[in-house]
Formats: structure tokens, sequence, C-alpha cells
């Protein structure tokens, strides 16, 4: 501690740059946007406060609940559905004995694309005349299930959901992997030893052991789908009818298109106070459970 009070110039001096860059870029358009929600502003006139008329409205706003229906199923999603299925693709992958770094690296590989890319990828699978996945229905003889799936409402949300999945489903394949990798050997020999099949294994050790992994690949699932924005934008910009909107896009537009700065940076702050609200009770209930485990 005395050297450290020593040198707490040289801390500053090393700590400052960052300081700035994250008021800068962070903090001071956080207050910007705190500052406009409560205007009526087009963004080239000057702004006219207006109190809370943009939060009413927006509460008033069918499209903006859409939206953040959409965002709910996209956390929905990857919970319920997503994290489970890479649990069992890591649990599979990590028994492989051959070839490991190969299927990790395809299974890593939609990760490094970007989301231009991935969405144009799966616009082209979704194509109801040339796209690949009509075209498999009709060769195994199921052409009555052919459809335009970004054109229709009832299949345009889950189309998106599963392109999203997919693109992110690698990079926590490969986290539980190793997560997996790092759990003690003598455990799982020893529950050999006693009889424990490989389901039984997985269930009673490997799993209670990834909570921690788990927990975390929730608590990302909720952040990431709260902030999902670009993937719908490439793929259906929102459309049909504004059914696949999630909030940052409907602020985009908002402020984009319609040109209402004010109502859009309203949008921006209840996506905040949606996220801290949803993080914070997620991290009550994980607290709960481990005072409740202890």
């Amino acid at each position: 501690m005395n050297q450290m009070g020593r040198h707490v110039w040289a801390y500053t001096l090393f700590t400052l740059p960052t300081l700035l860059i994250f008021a800068i870029f962070f903090m001071y358009p956080m207050l910007m946007s705190l500052r406009y929600g409560f205007t009526e502003w087009n963004g080239i006139s000057p702004a006219t406060f207006n109190g809370l008329d943009n939060f009413v409205a927006a509460f008033h706003d069918p499209y903006f609940w859409i939206a953040v229906r959409n965002n709910m199923y996209f956390i929905g999603f990857s919970i319920g559905i997503q994290i489970p299925v890479i649990v069992a693709i890591a649990l599979l992958v990590s028994r492989l004995k051959r070839w490991i770094r190969m299927y990790k690296a395809l299974i890593f590989l939609p990760t490094i694309l970007s989301t231009a890319v991935v969405g144009v990828l799966w616009e082209f699978i979704y194509h109801p005349q040339a796209g690949l996945l009509n075209q498999v229905l009709e060769a195994v003889g199921l052409s009555s299930w052919q459809h335009a799936w970004l054109a229709d409402g009832a299949t345009a949300m889950l189309a998106i959901l599963i392109t999203n999945a997919w693109q992110w489903m690698g990079f926590y394949v490969v986290l539980v992997v190793s997560a997996i990798y790092a759990i003690p050997k003598h455990l799982v020999e020893a529950a050999q030893m006693d009889g424990a099949g490989g389901i039984r294994q997985a269930w009673s050790i490997i799993l209670p052991l990834l909570r921690p992994v788990i927990m975390v690949m929730m608590l990302l699932s909720i952040t990431g789908g709260m902030k999902a924005m670009d993937i719908v934008v490439v793929m259906t910009g929102g459309n049909p009818y504004g059914i696949t909107e999630v909030m940052a896009s409907y602020m985009i537009k908002k402020a984009y298109r319609i040109g209402e700065y004010g109502y859009a940076n309203s949008i921006a702050v209840l996506i905040l106070l949606f996220t801290a609200m949803l993080t914070s009770v997620f991290g009550w209930f994980t607290r709960n459970q481990e005072e409740v485990r202890l």
C-alpha cells in the first residue's frame, strides 16, 4: 500500500486516457440521450422540452410493445432453446477423441463472420424461390411446407432467431467445452468406477459444475437480447409491417427515417432501464439460488 501511495500520480497518468475515452464515448452520449429523451427534437431545430410526453407516447405505442415483445423472444429463445442445445453439443464435442480442433474450428466459424454476412447468407437460405431451405423441402417431398419465411409474420421472427442462434452458438460451445475440460478428471473417473453411464455423469457431475458458465451464458443472453438490432436490420429491416422490429431497430427507424430524434432518445433510455431491470432481477434470482444451495 505504501508503494502504491508513492506512485499515485503514475497510476493516474496511466488511467486518465481510459477514463477520458470512457467519458467521451460512453458517459457523454448517455447523458445527452437522457437529456434529449425529454425533448421534442427533429435533429435540426432547437430541442423543445416536453417532459414525459415521449415516454407516455412510447407506452401507448403498439409498435413499441411489439419491439419489446421481440426482444423478449430473443431472450427466451436464447435461454430456453439455444443454451440447452449448446450444452448438449458441448458434451458431445468434449467426448470426441480425434479431430477435436477441426470440429471446434468448424463450430466457431459462424462467430467470426460479420452479422451482415450472416444475414445475407441466411436471406438466401430463406429465399422463397431459390432458397436452400425450400429446395431441400421440395427434394424430400415436402413441397407443401415451402414458405416465404421472411415475408410472413408467422415465421419471420422465428427465422431471425434461428439465424442469430446459429451465428453465436459456436462461441458458447467453445466456452462450455473449455469449462468441461477444466473439470477434475478424478471426479469423472470416480463416477465411472461407481458404474455411472455417460448420461448419468453428465447430469450428476458435469452439469452442476457447469452452473457458473451457464449463469454467465444466461446473463449474456439477456443483455444480448436487449441490444439485438443488426441481424434484424440486415434480414428484414423490421418488416413485414413492423412485426420483426426490436427496440433498437425501432429507435433507429424513428430517428433516421421519421426524424423523431427526441422520441428515439426516449426509447434508448427505456432500453437502458429495461436492461438494468432484467439484469438486476437475474442477479437477485441467482443470489437467492446460491443462498438456498448453501
